[in-house]
């Protein structure tokens, strides 16, 4: 069984497995030869744009297994017969972690002091605090679950969104209503049609004065242009792991708009990112080669 895998180090744990031929192919350079014959694909984190075209090739494809939690680029093109599999849990830890630090650096100024330290300036003055605030987390899956474990000694109100209503979790529908309780609010859904743009003119205006968008989602769920504008009017905060566009361009005015902080997507880029993904792919190919139920099968857009 043919494989391809994103690095040595996913190849390093695989090799082992019974009649299985590791290829890594990290998304660079030439296809390998052998592409028609790929039964698994373990794609890299960055698979450029050459999806499509290669998905096109791969008639005996039967599991697509992503290093992300985001499926978007896969789901219009996999052959029939294929099984798609994302990696929900691998990069919830250095996620969740993120958006607490954001939020954090944000609320207490970090990036301005940081700045002042350069130049030699003591710029004493109060700042905002974490403490005794409403925390919205838009998208409470399994990275919000975490988020909200990280969030438990700040002494917050978390208050918890999903795209449908559950015990103690709102619905998405809710959204005018909640916004404007939140002096946080942490975008954590997937990017799916359904969520590009959702965070438009009108849920930015319905943020509270002050309040801190904090973005660990994909850059396309937020309108960019309308985060410009509100972000120049000095009305709201943020802290963006993602933008639209990415990269983004150096001229770009969301680099220089005042109170966001932007990081380079960066957010699950961490040695234990990397080791759970390991770990979930050798179970994976263990679960597949046996012939039992995989994990994370997407079904519908996500």
């Amino acid at each position: 069984m043919k494989i391809w895998v994103p690095s040595e180090d996913a190849a390093d744990v695989l090799r082992d497995l019974p009649d299985v031929e590791c290829v890594v192919y990290d998304g660079t350079g030439p296809v390998p030869d052998g592409v028609e014959e790929v039964e698994v694909w373990i794609p890299p984190l960055l698979p450029g744009t050459q999806i499509p075209k290669l998905l096109g090739r791969m008639p005996r494809l039967r599991l697509l297994q992503t290093i992300t939690a985001g499926v978007d680029p896969y789901l219009p093109h996999l052959p029939e017969g294929t099984v798609l599999c994302n990696a929900r849990g691998v990069h919830d830890a250095g996620t969740a972690e993120w958006a607490v630090g954001a939020m954090i650096a944000v609320l207490r100024e970090f990036p301005g002091f940081a700045a002042a330290q350069r130049e030699g300036e003591w710029t004493y003055h109060h700042t905002g605090v974490l403490a005794d605030s409403t925390v919205l987390i838009v998208g409470h899956g399994s990275i919000g679950e975490a988020l909200e474990r990280r969030l438990a000694g700040f002494e917050v109100n978390i208050v918890r969104v999903a795209r449908t209503a559950r015990e103690n979790v709102h619905g998405q529908d809710e959204l005018p209503e909640l916004l404007p309780q939140a002096d946080v609010v942490v975008l954590l859904v997937p990017s799916t049609p359904a969520t590009a743009g959702m965070v438009n003119a009108d849920f930015l205006a319905g943020m509270k004065d002050g309040a801190v968008l904090v973005n660990a989602a994909r850059g396309g769920v937020v309108d960019t242009g309308a985060l410009v504008t509100e972000l120049e009017k000095g009305r709201i905060l943020a802290a963006l792991d993602v933008t639209d566009p990415e990269p983004l361009p150096q001229e770009h005015p969301l680099w220089t708009a005042p109170g966001v902080f932007i990081t380079p997507h960066v957010a699950g880029s961490t040695p234990a990112s990397g080791r759970r993904m390991l770990k979930l792919l050798r179970s994976q190919l263990l679960r597949y080669l046996a012939g039992e139920p995989l994990k994370n099968v997407i079904t519908g857009s996500y």
